[in-house]
């Protein structure tokens, strides 16, 4: 019964995203482009449940680029309105049009000279009508079996939020890069979804030495970019192994004199490598897996195109392993 009940609830919700996607029109690409061309900021207000989706939304809309501020109405009258100025474009929650703090807004928003987007059910409501732009989001019913807990309208106000927020990231051409800019402190988290090509380092910033060289020419690279290893090459750029500070110690404990020798009498030979394509978070588990901080970027063929440490996925000083 209770899985019934719970399915017939995620039913309606559906329904009602669905009936909102049969009524979005071109009033829609008007609010992205007004947005889009404003100098000034979103400004979404809204008060109980739609007040919470409204900071939601402001909050997806700062993380993707465009600059928003939530303004409680009640709050707004009090003083809070003057965070609002000419240049902001602002969008009010409601789904019935009429909700009473939000509606005594109207006139203060009208002569700031703000452009106001309603996002109602009611195109008849004293919201849409005074709205320069009406994105209906109304519902059918709501999931809610005595009709009376926003729960489909809800969803279907945060739905087109998200819709808002994601065609102004493809307007604005936003990317992976900034969005890592606006989450610095989540950067651990963006870090590991994006791929290897896009945080490994590549070109003169690869410690590299050929196959033949001396290790004092190893020692001289490793000391060069402060990795603690470097690749072994050999022909078109063909990864042939790795000399680590590891590998050195181990050597000394057996050998006294290094500097003369070949880099293949030290290198470990078949070290673990990944892909550019390969996501930073496989990068992740294969160094906790094998204690290692370095990682070989190479193509099928094995040609060297990159090297990833554990300090671009992590950051500096966040994490260490016993070994190298």
């Amino acid at each position: 019964m209770v899985l019934k009940q719970a399915k017939e609830v995620l039913q309606i919700e559906a329904e009602g995203i669905l009936g909102v996607i049969d009524r979005l029109d071109n009033n829609f690409v008007k609010m992205v482009d007004l947005i889009y061309k404003s100098k000034g900021r979103v400004i979404i207000t809204g008060i109980g449940k739609s007040g919470i989706v409204a900071r939601k939304i402001v909050a997806t809309l700062n993380s993707t680029g465009t600059p928003s501020l939530f303004l409680h109405p009640v709050e707004a009258m009090h003083g809070d309105l003057g965070m609002v100025g000419a240049g902001d474009v602002v969008i009010a929650l409601s789904s019935s049009g009429e909700t009473d703090e939000l509606n005594v807004l109207i006139p203060s928003i009208k002569r700031i000279g703000c452009p106001l987007v309603a996002f109602t059910g009611q195109v008849e409501s004293t919201l849409g009508k005074q709205s320069d732009i009406f994105i209906d989001v109304g519902v059918e019913r709501e999931a809610c079996p005595l009709g009376l807990a926003p729960t489909a309208s809800t969803t279907a106000l945060l739905a087109v939020g998200d819709a808002l927020a994601v065609t102004l990231v493809n307007k604005r051409k936003f990317k992976s890069k900034d969005f890592r800019r606006f989450h610095p402190g989540g950067s651990l988290g963006q870090h590991l979804s994006v791929k290897v090509k896009e945080i490994m380092f590549t070109g003169k910033k690869i410690p590299v030495v050929s196959k033949g060289e001396t290790m004092r020419h190893a020692i001289q690279e490793i000391n060069r970019m402060h990795f603690g290893a470097t690749l072994v090459v050999e022909g078109d750029n063909i990864l042939a192994g790795i000399v680590t500070d590891g590998d050195i110690r181990r050597y000394l404990m057996t050998q006294e004199r290094i500097y003369d020798r070949r880099v293949e009498e030290v290198m470990t030979t078949n070290p673990k490598t990944l892909g550019p394509d390969s996501l930073a978070s496989q990068a992740l588990s294969i160094m906790e897996q094998h204690e290692i901080t370095l990682l070989p970027i190479v193509n099928p063929v094995q040609k060297v195109r990159g090297i990833l440490h554990l300090h671009d996925i992590l950051g500096k000083g966040a994490f260490r392993f016993n070994g190298v």
